[in-house]
């Protein structure tokens, strides 16, 4: 088995190899667009349930909205069709035809142009605010609590796998609210849900923040973020949540009639998030033998290899395989035999490696004999043995244990790489030798993070909620700062 570029030795290689490798995906016919393989679907679709349900526990409920967007919509509200004018994909026409001049080529037909182009939706807002328009006659009406699992398009012209597509995967929320307070506290709850998934389910810690004006949604108020750092010490922005105002429903004249029989616009937010995280997933874990994958997001928690070179060998040992499979999995654990006598079970090992199969049990002849089997963690590397009789209650110990041992090892990985920055020199020095986040004093202009933006290529990731008031000097200006915000390049 071809083995992996180290990421010591190219982090970027080491990635693209691994998603390849790994069969989470692949390049397409289209340029930018990917295919996400079954194994990668199987990660995603872990991601989307728990997400799903966490989202119906605190009272939202799916719907579905078009592709396409008319135009005009798209234009309503400026700050939003400002922002994401450079990346729409726009449909102007609705027809091909024969080409006359070369039989089997087909052309856009001329005639078929369409009276209003269609944008691609890069984010939903426009459309659902103009349906939200009919929706929302009084304050009975309110608060509406809309998800939607889609498809979006944003023309990206350099792309990597799951990080930055043309076409990439995610769910939007998109809620309406009778006041401002309601608003604001419907988008800090959902940045709780995102960060309670990110750190209970996928093992990664993160920080909940606010971006600055200049990073913000377009069209929002106010940002809400989570940023996680990968293992080369960059940034990810791994969820969004935005205090929309009533700039939406202002566009879209959508307006309700109060308990006190006075006309006034609604209340927004939209909050999402993306196939991105499988690239968090990958960069916060995995290592150069492959994924590693917390057991919450392993397609196959426990891989069992029996120690079978002939098929006798393995007629001897499926008895206790198929007993042990059958428990583990009355009990919820994903579990899966691999029962292939092509290769040998040191090839099978190295390829539930890659795959980052969170428990490896192989199970031969001679364990059979003394009634146990070898059990080894992808996440340490540790072997241990276990008898059959409690195999079951160790395994599910086992899980929890690396779950844990992964958050904490990717925490402690993030603690340790956080620096404090007090002059531009200093910060410039960090950012050089150490990577990482570096936490420093900024005066709030827009000004200086676009000069610290363009000299050093980091941006501030954001401004953290749980910041202490602490005094300092702004890093350019010399301006007096009330707390520290956190700087990084991101990806």
């Amino acid at each position: 088995m071809a083995t992996l570029t180290s990421r010591d030795k190219d982090y970027s290689k080491w990635y693209n190899e691994l998603v390849v490798k790994a069969g989470l995906a692949e390049n397409s016919g289209v340029r930018g667009c990917m295919v996400i393989k079954p194994y990668g679907y199987a990660i995603w679709e872990l991601m989307r349930d728990e997400l799903d349900r966490l989202f119906k526990e605190t009272g939202h409920v799916n719907a579905y909205f078009p592709l396409l967007v008319p135009k005009s919509l798209f234009e309503a509200e400026e700050k939003n069709a400002e922002g994401f004018a450079k990346e729409c994909a726009v449909v102007t026409h609705y027809r091909l035809t024969n080409d006359p001049d070369n039989i089997g080529k087909l052309i856009v037909d001329p005639e078929a142009k369409l009276e209003e182009e269609l944008v691609v939706r890069p984010t939903s807002e426009a459309i659902i605010w103009n349906t939200y328009k009919n929706w929302i006659q009084s304050y009975r009406d309110l608060p509406i609590l809309i998800n939607q699992w889609a498809n979006v398009v944003r023309w990206e012209m350099r792309t990597r796998f799951f990080l930055r597509t043309a076409e990439f995967l995610w769910q939007e929320g998109h809620t309406a609210h009778a006041t401002k307070n309601e608003a604001i506290e419907e988008a800090e709850k959902m940045l709780d849900v995102y960060a309670d998934f990110a750190e209970r389910f996928m093992a990664m810690p993160v920080i909940k923040g606010l971006k600055s004006p200049s990073e913000r949604f377009a069209g929002a108020d106010e940002t809400y973020c989570i940023e996680a750092m990968m293992q080369d010490g960059k940034a990810l922005q791994a969820g969004t949540s935005h205090f929309l105002g009533q700039n939406f429903a202002q566009a879209f004249d959508v307006k309700f009639t109060t308990k006190e029989g006075t006309q006034e616009y609604a209340w927004a937010t939209s909050w999402g998030t993306s196939t991105r995280l499988m690239g968090a997933l990958i960069m916060t874990h995995s290592d150069d033998k492959g994924l590693v994958l917390p057991p919450t997001l392993a397609p196959i928690q426990v891989i069992i290899v029996p120690i079978a070179r002939k098929e006798e060998h393995l007629i001897n040992l499926l008895p206790s395989l198929e007993k042990l499979e059958k428990l583990c999995k009355e009990n919820k654990i994903r579990v899966k035999s691999d029962l292939d006598l092509e290769n040998s079970p040191g090839w099978k090992f190295a390829e539930h490696e890659l795959k980052g199969v969170p428990i490896r049990i192989a199970f031969g002849p001679k364990d059979l004999e003394k009634n146990q089997i070898e059990v080894a963690r992808r996440d340490t590397g540790e072997k241990m043995y276990f008898y059959l009789e409690n195999a079951v209650e160790q395994i599910e110990n086992l899980l929890t244990d690396i779950q844990e041992t992964l958050y904490n090892r990717a925490k402690n990985f993030r603690e340790s790489n956080i620096h404090t920055a007090d002059t531009y020199q200093e910060f410039k020095e960090i950012l050089e030798t150490k990577g990482g986040f570096i936490a420093a004093h900024w005066d709030g202009s827009e000004e200086e993070e676009l000069q610290i933006k363009e000299e050093t290529k980091a941006t501030i990731r954001c401004i953290p909620l749980d910041a202490k008031e602490e005094r300092g000097i702004s890093l350019l200006s010399g301006k007096e700062s009330s707390r520290r915000v956190i700087f990084a390049k991101a990806y």
